[in-house]
C-alpha cells in the first residue's frame, strides 16, 4: 500500500508538526535511564508513529515496537518488552521503544498492563514512546505522570496536498490541483486517510478526475449499514470493500451478520456465493479466536475477510437494485434480549450460591436443576434454598 511505500524515511520527509518534532528532538537528546517516557497524541493519521520510525531509519535505530490494543496483559508486555530493555543492540547504535494506542491497554481485564508499562519507563535503559488518540481518559491517569505530553495537531490542507502531488509524480499519476486540495479537504486533517483515498482512486490510472472523488463522498457523513453493504457488494476492490465500514456506526461483529444475511440476495452464481461464504468462514475462525484467545490484532484478518474477500468473490459487478435485509440472527437475539438477560442475572446468583463461575453452573448445573424442578417435592426443596422467584424458577422450567 502507499501508506507503506511513501512512509517517511527521515525526518526531512516527515510532515507537518514542526512544534512536536522539536519537543521531540530535545527531548532524545536529554534523555537518561529514569527520564520520563514521551506519550504523544492526536488524532489518527498525523504522524504519530512515523516520526519515531523516521527517527529511527536515520539514527541507524533497532525500533522495538509493541501494539498495547494487542497485548494488554501485564504478562504479555513482559514477554515482549522486557528482555529487550536490558539488552544492547548486537548491530546498530542504539534501541528505541515505541508503544502504540496505550489507551487501548487500561482496564480491569488488562491484568496489571499500565502497571507494567510504568515499572518499564522506570528501569529502562533505553527512550521510551507511548502513543494515545485520548491521554486524559481515566484509565491512564497514573501512567501520565511517568510521561511528557507531545499533542500532534490535524495536518493542514495545504501540506497534505503537497504530500499527495509528490505521490503522483512518483506514481507518473496526472492530477489537477483540484482533485488533490479536494482529496486534502476530505481527510480532515488525516494524511495517511488522503493518502489510502489516493491510492484507492489513482491505481491502475494515468489521471484522476474529480468525477472520481465521488466514491469517497461517503466520509463527509456516518455511513449507514445499506450503504456500507453496497459498496462492499458491488464494487471490485479490495481496498475500497474494507474501507466501506470505516465510518458505520457498528460493531464489526454486528456487520459480519449483516454481510452473511445478504449475500445470496446479492450474488446469483453459485460459484460466486460459495466463494464468498468460504471467505466468511474464515472470516468467522478469526472472530472465534479473538473472543477466545483475546488477541485484538486477529480483529484485523476477520475484517479483510469479510469485506475485501466478499468484494472479490465476484467476477463481474451486478448493476441490479438489491433490497438488504435485517440479519434473522439479529432479529432473533433482540426478541430474546429480555429473556437472556433474565438468564444471566440468574446464572450470577446461582454461581453465588454454588461457589463457581457462571459459565459452569450454565454447562455442569443447569441442565440438572431442570430436570429436578419438574419433580414436584425436590422443586419445593430447590425454591427453599436457592430463594428463587417465580420468574426465575420459569426460566429453569
Amino acid at each position: 500500500m502507499w501508506t507503506i511505500k511513501y512512509k517517511p524515511k527521515n525526518l526531512k520527509e516527515f510532515v507537518d508538526q514542526k512544534e512536536a518534532v522539536e519537543k521531540f528532538l530535545k527531548w532524545i537528546k536529554n534523555w537518561k535511564p529514569g527520564s520520563k517516557a514521551l506519550l504523544f497524541y492526536g488524532m489518527p493519521g498525523v504522524g504519530k508513529t512515523a516520526l519515531v520510525e523516521a527517527y529511527a531509519s536515520e539514527k541507524n535505530l533497532d525500533l522495538i515496537q509493541l501494539n498495547a490494543s494487542d497485548y494488554r496483559s501485564a504478562t504479555q508486555i513482559r514477554e515482549v518488552l522486557g528482555r529487550s530493555m536490558q539488552q544492547q543492540s548486537l548491530f546498530r547504535r542504539g534501541k528505541i521503544f515505541l508503544i502504540d494506542e496505550i489507551d487501548g491497554i487500561a482496564g480491569r481485564e488488562d491484568y496489571g498492563g499500565v502497571g507494567e508499562i510504568i515499572k518499564i519507563i522506570r528501569e529502562s535503559r533505553f527512550p521510551i514512546i507511548l502513543t494515545a488518540n485520548d491521554p486524559y481518559e481515566q484509565k491512564l491517569r497514573s501512567l501520565r505522570e511517568y510521561c511528557i505530553l507531545v499533542e500532534f495537531k490535524k495536518i493542514p490542507v495545504w501540506d497534505i496536498e503537497k504530500r499527495l502531488a509528490e505521490i503522483c509524480k512518483k506514481e507518473g499519476i496526472k492530477a489537477d490541483r483540484k482533485v488533490l486540495r479536494e482529496l486534502a479537504k476530505l481527510s480532515k486533517g488525516d494524511l495517511r486517510a488522503a493518502i489510502i483515498d489516493l491510492e484507492t482512486v489513482a491505481r491502475g490510472k494515468d489521471e484522476i478526475k474529480l468525477e472520481d472523488l465521488k466514491a469517497l463522498s461517503y466520509r463527509e457523513k456516518e455511513v449507514s449499514i445499506f450503504d456500507a453493504l453496497k459498496l462492499i457488494f458491488k464494487t471490485k476492490s479490495a481496498l475500497a470493500a474494507k474501507l466501506a465500514i470505516r465510518n458505520v456506526d457498528k460493531d464489526p461483529d454486528e456487520i459480519f451478520w449483516w454481510i452473511e444475511n445478504n449475500i445470496a440476495r446479492e450474488y446469483e452464481k453459485p460459484e460466486e456465493i460459495a466463494k464468498a461464504f468460504e471467505s466468511l468462514s474464515k472470516a468467522d475462525l478469526f472472530r472465534s479466536w479473538v473472543s477466545s484467545r483475546q488477541n485484538w490484532k486477529l480483529k484485523g484478518y476477520m475484517i479483510d475477510l469479510m469485506t475485501a474477500g466478499i468484494a472479490t468473490a465476484k467476477k463481474d459487478m451486478y448493476r441490479k437494485f438489491t433490497r438488504y435485509q435485517y440479519p434473522d440472527k439479529l432479529a432473533i437475539l433482540g426478541g430474546t434480549k429480555l429473556e437472556r438477560k433474565a438468564m444471566g442475572e440468574l446464572l450470577k446468583k446461582l454461581s453465588k450460591e454454588f461457589h463457581c463461575s457462571t459459565r459452569k453452573v450454565r454447562k455442569e448445573f443447569l441442565p440438572f436443576l431442570k430436570i429436578m424442578v419438574k419433580n414436584s417435592k425436590i422443586k419445593s426443596q430447590l425454591v427453599n434454598s436457592l430463594k428463587l422467584t417465580k420468574e426465575e424458577l420459569s426460566l429453569l422450567k
